[in-house]
């Protein structure tokens, strides 16, 4: 059940799924199974053959995955979508269907480090080429293209640093260059932002995140906007051309705009074998039901959070579009009226000192997750993003004192107080040990 009438609310709650059957439950059922009985011989030869729609093996597809994937699609304005059993695998999955060839990427150089990882090692050993760009001027990615490039890959709201792009710019040179554009919505959701309405193609997510909001399941999403024109055949043989798999059809013959979602699910998601479970996939339907809620909730904490930050004495930079000395300042009240996400980061003046205000919080805990409702803090470059290099974690705009939030849900003032406290104690102990190394012999022996 879906209505593009709905607002984004009531799509949250009710979009993909009406009761039925004989007790009508409420709630989304688990389909806790790994196969499904046919009716008779020739059902079953058509739904394998991929001539009708329908479940064989929940490697594939489940009811209950089913309807997380028409909700999800339905949030983000797509024809469809597939989920993964997490963030990571909805990415490569995303851009696997688009790079195979091998074929070029080119990617912002702001991206979340696993995403990194993923392109500079696992697809270069696949002979996947990837040029990596600042994203925040359009001609970076105009001068970045080959002849071979088949994908753009940026993030919305960029991972630490909560930085923007003017996706509408992007989207259009892509297009015109015939390349689609694929967009990590993961720290913005839907609640905040639809990259589809400013022209990407496909919607990528870490459902782990704030899609679920309560940090105990993986899983990962993949939404086809379904507008990109696949039909040259020279350029995209995997979509447009004859493949023996689909006994000689062309995966856009048999399925028109849905051909790149088919790719990704009965090729990739089929011989790879990243399926979500079914329990997963509930979990993560039941935290879609509160997203605009907690959107809403977290995008207050985080204001008062940076408006406290911003006048510490301990801090040398807060990293978030609503300070209005931001590059970003202007696009964030634009296209951004919700709010950029729970997450940004800060630096402190000494980087020294990122140890020692880490382990004095209470309510922020060092934990490499986001979107939780409890708050959390990490450390970059030890540990979201320690495998990149100097260079990659300049271009990322990360420095050795930068702190990334987490912005959960509780009362805003507690969370002030207890980074307050840390960041204060940071300060008395910078007092007494340059008292102490400049005081008299006498004093510093007494």
């Amino acid at each position: 059940m879906a209505s593009s009438s709905w607002h984004h609310a009531t799509t949250e709650i009710h979009a993909g799924y009406s009761p039925a059957g004989e007790h009508r439950p409420m709630t989304v059922p688990i389909y806790n199974t790994a196969a499904y009985q046919f009716p008779d011989y020739a059902t079953a030869a058509r739904l394998f053959s991929l001539k009708a729609p329908g479940f064989t093996y929940s490697r594939t597809g489940n009811p209950t995955v089913a309807v997380l994937e028409e909700r999800a699609a339905a949030l983000e304005g797509g024809i469809g979508a597939i989920a993964t059993a997490t963030g990571q695998a909805a990415v490569a999955l995303s851009l696997l269907a688009l790079l195979q060839g091998p074929n070029h990427l080119v990617a912002s150089s702001k991206l979340y480090g696993g995403t990194v990882d993923l392109l500079t090692d696992t697809f270069a050993d696949f002979g996947v080429s990837v040029t990596f760009v600042d994203p925040e001027d359009p001609a970076n990615w105009a001068a970045a293209i080959t002849e071979k490039t088949r994908g753009f890959l940026l993030e919305s709201v960029s991972n630490p640093l909560a930085t923007l792009v003017d996706l509408r710019a992007i989207t259009d040179l892509a297009h015109a260059a015939g390349i689609p554009v694929v967009v990590d919505n993961t720290l913005a959701t839907p609640a905040a932002y639809r990259p589809i309405e400013f022209g990407a193609d496909i919607v990528v997510h870490s459902a782990t995140k704030a899609l679920s909001g309560h940090g105990s399941v993986l899983g990962g999403l993949v939404i086809d906007a379904g507008t990109f024109d696949f039909t040259d055949a020279a350029r995209w043989p995997q979509i447009a051309g004859p493949k023996a798999r689909y006994y000689g059809d062309s995966l856009l013959g048999r399925y028109g705009a849905k051909a790149y979602l088919m790719l990704a699910r009965s090729k990739f998601l089929h011989d790879l074998g990243p399926t979500l479970s079914a329990a997963s996939a509930s979990s993560i339907l039941t935290g879609i039901e509160t997203l605009s809620l907690r959107v809403a909730k977290a995008q207050a904490n985080v204001l008062e959070l940076v408006k406290a930050l911003g006048v510490h004495p301990a801090v040398a930079r807060v990293h978030h579009p609503s300070v209005p000395t931001h590059q970003d300042h202007e696009l964030a009240t634009e296209h951004f009226p919700n709010g950029t996400g729970c997450v940004f980061s800060f630096d402190l003046k000494d980087p020294a000192a990122v140890p020692q205000l880490v382990d004095s919080l209470k309510l922020f805990a060092l934990a490499a997750n986001i979107g939780d409702a409890r708050s959390l803090i990490v450390h970059p470059a030890a540990m979201t993003h320690c495998r990149l290099n100097d260079g990659q974690l300049e271009a990322a705009g990360i420095a050795p004192g930068t702190l990334r939030l987490s912005v959960g849900l509780e009362d805003a003032r507690d969370l002030v107080a207890d980074l307050t406290a840390g960041l204060d104690a940071l300060g008395r102990n910078n007092t007494t040990t340059e008292t102490v190394a400049n005081a008299p012999r006498e004093t510093v022996n007494a």
